[in-house]
C-alpha cells in the first residue's frame, strides 16, 4: 500500500514578502517601515536595532525630510562654524512668492536668535519681519516718505569708535567709513542717472568728502557736500584736472552737481537721505528697517533706501567687530537678512559692483547672511552682461541654496549655478503649481508647494524639507495680514477678537 508523501514543514520565520506557500500570501510589494525618531536615553533599549539619521541635526531646527520624515536642524552660521559643512555662512534663497521664502528666513533668524546670534534685516518691504523684531525685542527703524530718514553721509558709530581706537584699527574703521560713503553715494547718482558716474566724477567725489570731514563741524548731509563742490576748493580742483580755470572747472562738475541737487529734499528721490538720520542703529539688540511705506511703483526709491541701509548696517558691523577685537565691547555674531535683492540690481548698470562692496565681509567676522530673491531670471535680466554674471555669482558663492518651487523655465539657469539631478528638478517645478479650486468662502486653499524646500549644498544630493510653524510663530509670521483683517470687516466677532 503506497504511503502518502507528508506536506512539507512550515517555516520558522516568513520570507522577506511575507508566508510563502498555500494560505500564505506572500506581498508583491514591500512597504517601507514605520521610522521614529528619539535620542539615546529614550530608545537605548532598542540598541543595536537603531540607525543614525541621514540629516544634519546641528543648527536651526527647520522642518522634516520629506522622503524620511527625520528632523532637519539648518542655518548658514551653524553649518559654517560648528558643522564645518560650508566654507562660507552665506545662504541664498529662491522662489516664487506665496511659498514661504520669508517664513524660512524668519525660522533661521528666530533660532539663531535662541543662539545669541542677533538677527539685522536690513530693509523689509512687505513688512515680514517687523513683528518677529518687536517680538523679540528689538528696535524698528521706520524710512519712508514722512516716516523717517538716513543720511548716508552719516558714519554712524565710526566716529565714537575711532576716539576709542588707535593705530592700524582706527586707521581701518575710518577708511571703511569713507569707503561705504563715498560707494553709497556713486550708487545713489547711478540709481538717478541709470548709468554709474565717470572716473572723474568719482575722485572728485572722493576728494570732496575727505575736504567735508576735514572743514565740517558735526555730522554733514547731502547738502554740504554739494556746497563743497560749488566753493571750488583748491584740492578738488587739483583732482578735476581743469588747468587753472574755474570755468572749465565749473564745466566738468556741472552734471555732479546737478546729480547732487537731485538726490536733495526737492529731488526724485526725496527728503530720505538729504536730512539727518531720525533714528541711530543698535548693535546690542535685533533691527529691522521697516521702509514697506514706500510704494511698489518707486522702485528707484525702493532700491536706494535698500542700498542706505545696506550700507548703513554693514557699516555698523564693521565698527562692532573692530571694537570687539580691540577688548571695548563684547564679541557679537550677526545674521545679517538682504530681502528683495532684485529690486536693489535692476535700478541701474553697475549697481551689481555696489551691493558687492558693501556687502563683502570676511568669513572670520562672524557675520552670517541670507540673501532672497525670487528666480534666476531676476539676477539675469541685468542689462550688461558683467552684471548678469557678477549677479550669479551671488548664488554661486553661497554655502547653501535654498529652493521653494520654481517654473520649469528657471531649471536651465539654476543648474548653471547650482548641480541638480532631474529628480531635484522635477521636485522643484511640481511645488509651483497653483493651489486647488476652492468654491466655498472657507479658508483659502494653500498651493501644493508651500512650505517645501530644497537645501542644497554644493554637488551634495538636496535635502526635501517641510517647514511647518508653531502657533506662536503663526502670529509673527502672517505676510497676508492686510487680506485677513478685511476678509473680517462685517463679520461677527469673536469674545477672543472684542
Amino acid at each position: 500500500m503506497a504511503r502518502k508523501t507528508p506536506p512539507a514543514p512550515r517555516p520558522l520565520r516568513p520570507g522577506p514578502r511575507g508566508w510563502p506557500g498555500r494560505g500564505g500570501g506572500a506581498s508583491l510589494l514591500v512597504q517601507a517601515p514605520t521610522e521614529w525618531r528619539g535620542t539615546s536615553v529614550q530608545v537605548c533599549g532598542l540598541w543595536p536595532f537603531a540607525v543614525g539619521s541621514g540629516t544634519p541635526m546641528i543648527g536651526v531646527p527647520i522642518g522634516r525630510n520629506l522622503l524620511t520624515g527625520s528632523t532637519l536642524c539648518c542655518d548658514p552660521i551653524s553649518w559654517f562654524q560648528r558643522a564645518k559643512l560650508i566654507s562660507n555662512p552665506s545662504a541664498f534663497v529662491l522662489g516664487l512668492p506665496g511659498l514661504g521664502k520669508s517664513t524660512i528666513v524668519r525660522r533661521m533668524a528666530l533660532g539663531l536668535a535662541g543662539y545669541g546670534v542677533q538677527p539685522l534685516v536690513l530693509g523689509d518691504l512687505k513688512p515680514d519681519y517687523v513683528d518677529l523684531i518687536e517680538a523679540l525685542g528689538g528696535q524698528v527703524i521706520s524710512l519712508g516718505r514722512g516716516r523717517g530718514h538716513l543720511n548716508i553721509l552719516d558714519p554712524g558709530e565710526a566716529r565714537q569708535a575711532a576716539g576709542r581706537l588707535t593705530g592700524n584699527a582706527r586707521a581701518h574703521v575710518l577708511a571703511d567709513a569713507h569707503g561705504r560713503r563715498l560707494t553709497m553715494v556713486s550708487a545713489l547718482m547711478t540709481i538717478l542717472r541709470s548709468i554709474p558716474p565717470s572716473d572723474r566724477e568719482e575722485t572728485i567725489l572722493d576728494r570732496a568728502l575727505r575736504v567735508l570731514d576735514e572743514r565740517h563741524d558735526g555730522v554733514p548731509v547731502l547738502g554740504d557736500l554739494l556746497k563743497v563742490i560749488q566753493d571750488a576748493p583748491e584740492e578738488v580742483r587739483q583732482v578735476a584736472v581743469d588747468r587753472g580755470s574755474l570755468k572749465r572747472y565749473r564745466e566738468l562738475t556741472e552734471g555732479l552737481e546737478a546729480t547732487l541737487i537731485g538726490l536733495g529734499a526737492s529731488g526724485r528721490l526725496g527728503e530720505i537721505f538729504a536730512r539727518p538720520t531720525s533714528q541711530p542703529m543698535r548693535l546690542d539688540r535685533p533691527v529691522v528697517f521697516d521702509v514697506s511705506s514706500i510704494d511698489d511703483s518707486e522702485m528707484d526709491l525702493q532700491a536706494a533706501v535698500l542700498l542706505a541701509c545696506w550700507s548703513a548696517g554693514f557699516g555698523a558691523v564693521t565698527v562692532a567687530h573692530a571694537l570687539a577685537d580691540a577688548g571695548l565691547e563684547p564679541r557679537r555674531h550677526y545674521f545679517v537678512v538682504l530681502d528683495e535683492l532684485w529690486r536693489a540690481l535692476r535700478a541701474g548698470r553697475g549697481l551689481v559692483d555696489r551691493v558687492d562692496a558693501l556687502t563683502r565681509l570676511n568669513r572670520q567676522r562672524g557675520v552670517g547672511m541670507a540673501m532672497v530673491s525670487h528666480t534666476m531670471s531676476d539676477l539675469t535680466a541685468l542689462s550688461a552682461p558683467e552684471d548678469r554674471a557678477k549677479a550669479r555669482g551671488f548664488v554661486e558663492r553661497s554655502g547653501m541654496v535654498v529652493c521653494a518651487g520654481l517654473p520649469a523655465a528657471e531649471m536651465g539657469m539654476l543648474t548653471s549655478a547650482v548641480a541638480l539631478s532631474h529628480a531635484e528638478q522635477n521636485l522643484l517645478t511640481s511645488w509651483q503649481d497653483p493651489p486647488a479650486w476652492d468654491a466655498g468662502e472657507g479658508p483659502e486653499a494653500a498651493p501644493p508647494g508651500r512650505g517645501k524646500f530644497l537645501v542644497k549644498v554644493g554637488g551634495r544630493p538636496g535635502i526635501p524639507v517641510h517647514v511647518d510653524l508653531t502657533s506662536v510663530e503663526r502670529r509673527v509670521h502672517d505676510t497676508n495680514k492686510l487680506w485677513h483683517q478685511a476678509s473680517r470687516i462685517g463679520a461677527p466677532t469673536t469674545p477672543a477678537e472684542e
